[in-house]
């Protein structure tokens, strides 16, 4: 049975208050036509939950729609800090559960298992700790070991309610393929209730039969298939499209203040009426064919 949707169908889904799990990582393979689309139709209220924080949570932060985040950090690496996520938490708007990209990998880990909790050694003894005691003393607590005895430190698993992945090749079912690093987007597909496809391409389900080795995501988890190319520009997909450098030192030097977030959000976002429209007004196919990826190197 196809699940193919577009973009605006596959967000109209996701209610205010929902707990959203995004595949990103700095900028890699970001949600971000997901993201725009969700600042466009006004959805509040949203729990985010990332291993670590990439650039569409930052503008969804940006955007309005994201009352608390967990995660482990994150940046955008050589392109400076989030500064609509640090902004959020300096002023109180935003309530961030902050734990170490480990310790959330073993959070998304225990979700898809199906665990009750998952014990963990390394925020003993840690600032971590002491802060999430104080912010989500809920999610952690401390068990006896019932082998040895030993007092051991367990985390609550994360069980979003959707887990939105941008892969590069996908089937009409949901069947999906993440090439190069994965970081816990299995996972976290996995430990969420359903999943939403973002594919940069669209192929047959004979194709995904004839290497299924490859099959990262299982179509039965999915609710919604995305066919949508250049879904993540400025960010980049490995094997498709580089990174956009000079985009994201815009928006990085856009989203330093509020009133710059604004201004970019009324340019790029609600000035433009889908994907398409983006992706023409920042330059089109003749800007878009120079950041392909080389074959060879994938980037």
């Amino acid at each position: 049975m196809t699940k193919v949707a577009t973009l605006t169908d596959a967000v109209a889904s996701i209610p205010d208050g929902s707990h959203v799990s995004l595949s990103g990582f700095a900028i890699s393979r970001c949600a971000m036509a997901f993201a725009h689309e969700v600042i466009r139709q006004g959805i509040k209220g949203l729990t985010v939950s990332q291993c670590v924080t990439a650039m569409e949570a930052d503008i969804l932060v940006g955007g309005g729609g994201v009352e608390r985040i967990i995660s482990g950090g994150g940046s955008r690496g050589r392109f400076g800090q989030h500064h609509c996520i640090n902004r959020g938490i300096e002023q109180g708007t935003l309530i961030a559960e902050e734990y170490s990209s480990l310790s959330m990998a073993f959070r998304f880990l225990a979700g898809a298992l199906g665990l009750p909790f998952i014990p963990i050694r390394s925020l003993r003894g840690s600032d971590i700790l002491k802060r999430l005691q104080e912010v989500a003393p809920s999610e952690v607590a401390m068990v006896d070991d019932p082998f040895t005895g030993d007092d051991w430190l367990v985390l609550k698993p994360v069980v979003p309610d959707v887990a939105v992945i941008q892969v590069q090749v996908a089937d009409e079912e949901g069947n999906a393929w993440i090439l190069g690093p994965r970081w816990t987007n299995e996972e976290q597909l996995k430990a969420s209730k359903r999943g939403i496809i973002i594919t940069e391409r669209l192929v047959s389900t004979d194709m995904i039969r004839s290497e299924p080795e490859r099959t990262v995501i299982p179509g039965f988890r999915v609710s919604h298939v995305v066919h949508l190319p250049y879904a993540a520009h400025p960010t980049a997909v490995y094997h498709a499209y580089d990174f956009d450098a000079d985009h994201i030192k815009h928006y990085a030097q856009a989203s330093r203040t509020p009133e710059g977030t604004r201004e970019y959000l009324d340019r790029y976002v609600y000035g433009t009426r889908d994907h398409e429209e983006y992706l023409e007004l920042i330059g089109g196919a003749s800007h878009l064919d120079g950041l392909a990826a080389d074959p060879a190197l994938g980037y």
